[in-house]
């Protein structure tokens, strides 16, 4: 499985390359961008290791909910010229970054059971009431938006009245993105109940073409981005005050913080059997949310080998 990862996709022949964490991405003519999915990745502002299929079950989990949400909020994708890879309408990026919840739950400093722990009721412009229990439902899904960070900066949180007054977003703006992050949550809540699941929360990311039209971009309800938990295990996980059973992404990430201070030490060796399961949290998540086998490509002597091939029409002279 190692022997068939794609750590990088650094290609030469491509213009106008931008390598992130876990993507490798080439601006092309007609305002159009290759975006690459790489196998790596990333937590603690470095990357931990390559995912066998992780590229292509994110792009191609992507591409399902993509497809059932075009009729909600149109995209920037064009094609799929290989599993692993998107060409896209180049967009800008909104600068706010829409969090949909639907349950009180969370980790991070931003999610709002950690504020509500805390003793907060007002948050992101919204007023939770008292007595709510962790990981309870809410009367109707709100939006958690932040500011989107760049360069390695945090996030911050937002109240639609400080989006509009700083002028991060026009009212126009703010009213069209909310409205659709709103309609596509509830879409895949509805299609997450039929196949067992609870879509928890959600984040999305919209851009601007050149003449303002706004589009959904990145990814949508993938488990890099949402949280899912499994409707079964939902109603006792929470009576008993625990944490519903969920797809554990963070098998590595777990592994890793329980042996170091990741932030200080130096990683240890990720042993193989930490990688497979990871590997196939990823693939179970991908056939558990679609109804679908997950088939990967194995085409090519390697991975790198067969996107250079899907991709050689657009290399430059």
């Amino acid at each position: 499985m190692i022997q068939r990862t794609l750590p990088h996709a650094r290609i030469p022949d491509l213009p106008n390359p931008y390598f992130g964490k876990v993507r490798d991405c080439y601006d092309l003519e007609n305002n159009t961008r290759l975006l690459i999915s790489s196998d790596r990745i990333s937590a603690f502002d470095q990357i931990l290791a390559v995912i066998p299929w992780k590229g292509q079950v994110l792009t191609q989990l992507a591409r399902y909910w993509f497809d059932h949400t075009a009729d909600i909020a149109p995209n920037h994708v064009i094609s799929y010229p290989d599993p692993n890879v998107v060409l896209g309408k180049r967009v800008t990026i909104l600068p706010v970054e829409i969090v949909v919840r639907g349950y009180l739950a969370g980790t991070t400093s931003t999610s709002i059971l950690t504020q509500y722990r805390k003793g907060l009721r007002q948050m992101y412009g919204h007023t939770l009431p008292g007595g709510l229990r962790d990981n309870q439902a809410l009367a109707q899904p709100i939006i958690t938006p932040t500011s989107k960070a760049f360069d390695g900066g945090h996030d911050e949180p937002l109240t639609a009245e400080e989006i509009i007054r700083t002028g991060l977003l026009t009212r126009q703006q703010w009213d069209e993105v909310s409205e659709k992050s709103l309609a596509l949550f509830a879409r895949g809540q509805q299609m997450a109940a039929k196949r067992g699941l609870i879509l928890v929360d959600t984040k999305y990311e919209f851009g601007t073409e050149a003449d303002g039209t706004i589009l959904l971009a990145d990814e949508i309800h993938t488990p890099d981005s949402s949280r899912y938990w499994l409707a079964s295990g939902y109603d006792a996980a929470f009576r008993a005050g625990t944490r519903p059973p969920s797809f554990d992404k963070d098998v590595i990430r777990s592994w890793v913080a329980a042996r170091c201070d990741p932030y200080k030490d130096q990683i240890p060796e990720i042993p193989f059997e930490m990688i497979e399961k990871t590997s196939k949290v990823y693939i179970d998540a991908f056939e558990a949310i679609t109804g679908q086998k997950f088939h990967p490509d194995t085409s090519g002597d390697t991975p790198l080998a067969r996107v250079r091939a899907n991709l050689s029409r657009y290399f430059t002279a």
